[in-house]
């Protein structure tokens, strides 16, 4: 069979870094409305569903390209070299960015671990696995992660810092985690080692959704995610959810979400034939998160991003609004632009694959 591309999970993606330069983004991190932030530690805001719907669609996106590659036969090992050497790239542009970063705002220290990292570790082990076994096994897989993930924590509890997945960055990395006490000696990563093996069952229910979107099973995608729903939240009281360590509960609850997303998208654009709003991000999703992010650490290490925000939004806006209103607003133009590039070079036919 042939990959067929879905309007719906472009648009989906699309939406989702929209969403993360929204979040990303606020003109004042002092002023932000509370369901822009993630949640501190235990629980759950609609910020703390976008990375997870992000890796979601990538394994979607794995289903609907690679999977069709594998049942029409042939050589495998062209394939499995391309999945890795994507993989790699998508790493290595995490990497870079982080030493840039560090580089325009004199951080003190280089970050190994981050977001792009994870997408590209994720997406080196599901496209892998993809070629070796069936969608609906993958899917047995990752409830097999997420079992393992919790007997492995569970012991050690989920409190900041003393858990396993933390003492374990700290272990291998010390002060390059994310956050780091010098005094302590204690340091956590929200994007770590074993945190990776949850986010990766994230990826693989993906798959799964994917493979059903392919094969015309789209009616299943809202029952099973509401059966997600169902599950994370009657293990949430146990075991709570949360972003930081990516937790079981958090997994089930988040790819619940995204299974009912993917099917409201697909009902509304694919069948019903409304316009793929965020299809633009979604056919540059890397190339757009790895641009903004360069544009934000250009302009913070010129001193002009307060400036704008100052100029542009806070001074006239903060005292017939209160602060928060300007920083949404900043937030809101600074995703405005670039959905003038993506759309820019939408238009153009420019597709940059990393």
């Amino acid at each position: 069979m042939h990959a067929r591309r879905f309007d719906s999970v472009d648009a989906l993606r699309g939406i989702t870094v929209a969403a993360m330069l929204l979040v990303n983004n606020p003109g004042d991190w002092s002023h932000v409305y509370a369901p822009l932030l993630h949640a501190h530690w235990h629980g759950c805001t609609p910020t703390d569903l976008i990375f997870p719907f992000f890796l979601f669609v990538v394994g979607v996106s794995i289903a609907l390209g690679i999977v069709p590659r594998v049942e029409a036969g042939g050589a495998l090992g062209g394939l499995r070299g391309r999945i890795a050497w994507r993989a790699l790239k998508i790493v290595l542009l995490g990497l870079a960015l982080h030493a840039v970063a560090m580089w325009c705002l004199d951080k003190p220290h280089f970050r190994p671990w981050g977001v792009l990292q994870r997408i590209g570790l994720c997406f080196f082990a599901a496209g892998l696995l993809a070629t070796w076994a069936r969608p609906l096994s993958l899917g047995a897989l990752a409830i097999g992660l997420l079992l393992a993930d919790w007997a492995l924590m569970a012991p050690s509890g989920y409190a900041p810092f003393t858990n396993l997945a933390s003492r374990l960055d700290t272990a291998l990395l010390g002060p390059l985690v994310y956050e780091f006490d010098p005094a302590t000696g204690l340091g956590h990563d929200p994007e770590g080692l074993l945190s990776t093996l949850p986010a990766l069952a994230t990826t693989l229910l993906g798959v799964v959704a994917g493979q059903w979107l392919r094969l015309g099973r789209s009616a299943w995608l809202p029952v099973a995610g509401l059966m997600l729903l169902v599950l994370g939240a009657a293990w949430s009281p146990w075991l709570p959810f949360n972003k930081n360590l990516w937790t079981p509960s958090f997994v089930l609850w988040t790819a619940g979400w995204a299974l009912l997303g993917l099917w409201l998208f697909h009902q509304l654009i694919d069948r019903r034939g409304l316009p793929p709003l965020g299809k633009a991000f979604g056919i540059n999703a890397i190339t757009v998160y790895a641009g903004s992010a360069l544009m934000v650490y250009a302009l913070a290490g010129l001193g002009w991003w307060e400036t704008i925000y100052r100029v542009g939004f806070a001074d006239w806006m903060t005292p017939r609004f209160g602060p928060k209103l300007p920083s949404l607003a900043f937030a809101l133009a600074f995703v405005g632009v670039w959905w003038c590039v993506a759309r820019w070079m939408q238009r153009r036919g420019l597709v940059i694959k990393i």
